[in-house]
């Protein structure tokens, strides 16, 4: 049995009996975030992309918890050059570790790390999605993105959960999200990057009925589980 809880944003965790995973762990600055950084407890984190709300608190977690970055290749190499362990990947590729296979999805989106004291930008590479098969379970982080019409490939490997954005501004809105998950064909859709800044509130309840029983809106804090 797998869990995966939602910490806001676009921050989950997906735990079974070996492994513990997060991805995105923006939790320091979360204004909606319920949990710490220091209680997280983890042996692999997953990152999108290098915009802050996403790369988060990943350098102190991958310190305290010894544990290994998973990223696409620009993210990975600063990562090692802070003295973390890192895997880099590319768009479409895969790699199989402890917990399972990992493949690199394409997003439509920036990535760039903001560090406003030098007033510059560190370039991060492109931004991705995850399609995470784990006990069996196949679960798809879109990351930030927009609708883009690839989409409909992924549908290739039955989706058992979608995690996708619906925040509009910066991401696919409502409308786009309902029509990539239609494509995606998944069992369940979860949406998530939305409501933490004002730009970006949405309603997720109207999203979700219109998913015909596919939907569920997991509360920050919230928990599902996942059966083989």
């Amino acid at each position: 049995m797998l869990t995966l809880t939602y910490h806001g944003h676009s921050c989950f965790e997906i735990c079974n009996q070996k492994h513990r995973i997060i991805i995105d762990p923006f939790l320091t600055g979360n204004p909606v975030a319920t949990k710490k950084e220091d209680e997280i407890k983890v042996d692999f984190i997953l990152i999108t992309h290098g915009h802050g709300d996403h790369v988060g608190d990943a350098i102190s977690i991958a310190k305290r918890n010894d544990a290994t970055i998973i990223a696409p290749h620009e993210i990975a190499v600063y990562m090692e050059w802070q003295g973390l362990k890192a895997h880099g990947m590319g768009t479409g590729g895969g790699y199989t570790f402890d917990f399972g296979h990992v493949e690199m999805t394409p997003a439509l989106h920036g990535s760039g790390l903001e560090q406003p004291d030098q007033k510059e930008i560190t370039y991060m590479g492109v931004a991705a999605g995850f399609l995470l098969t784990i006990d069996k379970q196949i679960i798809y982080h879109a990351g930030d993105t927009a609708l883009f019409s690839d989409m409909k490939l992924l549908a290739r490997k039955p989706i058992d959960v979608a995690l996708l954005p619906i925040g509009d501004n910066y991401t696919m809105g409502p409308e786009d999200a309902l029509l990539a998950a239609e494509w995606l064909q998944a069992k369940q859709v979860i949406p998530m990057h939305y409501n933490t800044f004002p730009v970006i509130e949405q309603d997720p309840y109207p999203f979700v009925s219109r998913l015909k029983g596919k939907g569920k809106v997991l509360e920050v804090g919230g928990t599902i589980e996942l059966y083989t």
